[in-house]
């Protein structure tokens, strides 16, 4: 939908306050017409496609802030989930967005940015928005994990790099590829941010046959109306 709708964000679950706004950010039509159907064509949210990767997520959402005033940014889609952590069908909710592959490899191993003091790859979501978001959920019925959730350049493909991952940030629960560049955008501009994903397959060796993206589509469908009513 085009960015001219308005909703309603206020930490006092129940309750609304006009004239704030919430930016939806999704990576492809699909994910973005999966939570539009969640939030009923309301209208109360703005929905962004950003397109795939954290480049291009980072730089839709900027322009997207800089065009209007958001009070909060959630990034939307499916992905991977971590083996015995998120399971296929889940859904996660990053309580930290972590830039997992930016740094550099030496004879010691990786080295994150902030390894190297040239910047953050961790940036933490508001603990009182996670639970908020986690109980609705639960409530719901729906099945969902908190935990870091990494953002990635090149889609994992192996068990090694899998491994790796979670080694790196331990209790990582999933991987997609636009949280972190979203999340940079919002924090650049001091909007806060959340991460809603839906699992559509396991991190590791690609097996097209076993992903689940229509069920995970209907997962971020059903988060949608979770999100309609807790910001409504």
């Amino acid at each position: 939908m085009e960015l001219n709708e308005e909703t309603a964000l206020n930490p006092d679950p129940g309750r609304t306050e006009s004239g704030m706004r919430v930016l939806v950010a999704t990576a492809v039509p699909a994910e973005r017409d999966a939570v539009l159907r969640g939030l009923h064509g309301s209208g109360k949210f703005d929905v962004l496609v950003t397109g795939v990767g954290p480049v291009a997520a980072a730089a839709s959402t900027a322009k997207a802030l800089a065009a209007a005033e958001y009070d909060l940014v959630v990034i939307a889609g499916i992905a991977g989930g971590f083996a015995d952590r998120a399971e296929v069908g889940s859904l996660v909710v990053a309580n930290e967005i972590v830039g997992a592959d930016l740094g550099a490899e030496t004879p010691e191993g990786f080295r994150s940015l902030d390894e190297l003091g040239f910047g953050r790859t961790r940036i933490p979501v508001d603990p009182g928005l996670v639970t908020r978001i986690t109980e609705a959920l639960h409530r719901a019925g729906l099945p969902v994990i908190t935990g870091p959730v990494l953002t990635v350049s090149t889609v994992t493909g192996t068990a090694a790099t899998a491994l790796e991952l979670v080694s790196r940030v331990p209790g990582a629960v999933a991987e997609g590829m636009e949280g972190y560049g979203v999340a940079l955008a919002a924090r650049d501009r001091g909007v806060p941010v959340m991460e809603i994903r839906a699992v559509s397959n396991a991190v590791g060796p690609r097996d097209r046959a076993s992903w689940r993206i229509e069920e995970a589509l209907f997962r971020l469908e059903e988060a949608g109306k979770v999100l309609w009513e807790v910001f409504r």
